[in-house]
């Protein structure tokens, strides 16, 4: 690691602490994650390997954030791994606080949005594509490079293969307010439209900027969206209210989703409904 000078901590992720480095041989600036999990007798923990092994398949699309190496070092006689990925100043929510907060708060250009939204498609294209959901989808884990106006998906490390037919994958996953209802009702069996919501809450976010459901429980999460989309029957969604933790709801009927995405045109909106 002599290599790399640390310049500051930037955050957690999935496995561990991220560190804003500068490579000292090419000046290049790029993000440090020291994996949490240190190997023990048996190596490198599976959880590590899996993350790694994606990374490496899906980051040579422009549209996923580069894993550049990986390093192995010993700290105090334990080994550890350093993912070392290119670096982005930004992500998507901080992106959108700047737009929302303060003397400059004004709406996201809609050019910026479509560039954006477009970006973040095929970035989901590309790990469907490679039989990869992502799970975890949410505007912290798009990395932004404010001055090209690059969108990138980041932290792959609940991503998972998927195969048909579909595994039971657990449902402890997704950050609540990107959540599919599907995964908040319990279904142990779903796929790539778990991604495609979390892809229409955050284009309405950018759109809004503000969640469009935020939710505090999972309950409150279900309501949220049910009030908005209406409450799923039988007809429409066969097998829901067979799934583990489906209540009696009250009875919404669909609302204009328009009126919760005031600034998009009908275009847009038409666009945004395909996601839910």
């Amino acid at each position: 690691m002599e290599k790399y000078e640390k310049l500051e901590k930037v955050g957690e992720g999935t496995y561990g602490k991220v560190y804003k480095a500068k490579d000292k041989a090419t000046g290049q600036l790029v993000a440090l994650k020291k994996t949490r999990l240190e190997m023990d007798e048996e190596g490198v923990p599976p959880t590590a390997l899996r993350e790694i092994s994606l990374l490496q398949m899906l980051s040579h699309c422009l549209y996923v954030v580069r894993l550049i190496c990986v390093e192995h070092v010993d700290k105090n006689g334990k080994p550890v791994l350093y993912l070392v990925f290119e670096y982005l100043d930004t992500d998507l929510k901080k992106f959108i606080d700047t737009f929302r907060k303060g003397p400059n708060a004004r709406p996201l250009p809609p050019n910026l949005i479509q560039s954006f939204l477009y970006q973040l498609c095929k970035g989901v294209a590309h790990c469907h594509s490679h039989g990869v959901l992502h799970r975890d989808l949410k505007p912290q884990n798009l990395l932004v490079d404010k001055e090209k106006g690059i969108l990138k998906i980041a932290d792959l490390g609940l991503g998972r293969a998927f195969t048909v037919p579909l595994k039971s994958y657990t449902h402890e996953i997704v950050t609540l307010w990107y959540r599919a209802p599907e995964v908040l009702l319990g279904s142990t069996h779903y796929s790539t439209g778990v991604d495609m919501w979390s892809v229409g809450c955050i284009f309405a976010e950018m759109a809004r900027r503000q969640a469009l459901f935020p939710g505090d429980s999972e309950f409150q999460q279900l309501l949220h969206i049910f009030r908005l989309l209406g409450t799923p029957t039988e007809k429409q969604w066969p097998g829901v209210s067979s799934l583990r933790d489906w209540h009696v709801y009250p009875q919404w009927e669909p609302q204009n989703l328009a009126c919760s995405v005031p600034s998009l045109e009908p275009d847009g909106v038409d666009l945004l409904s395909v996601s839910f």
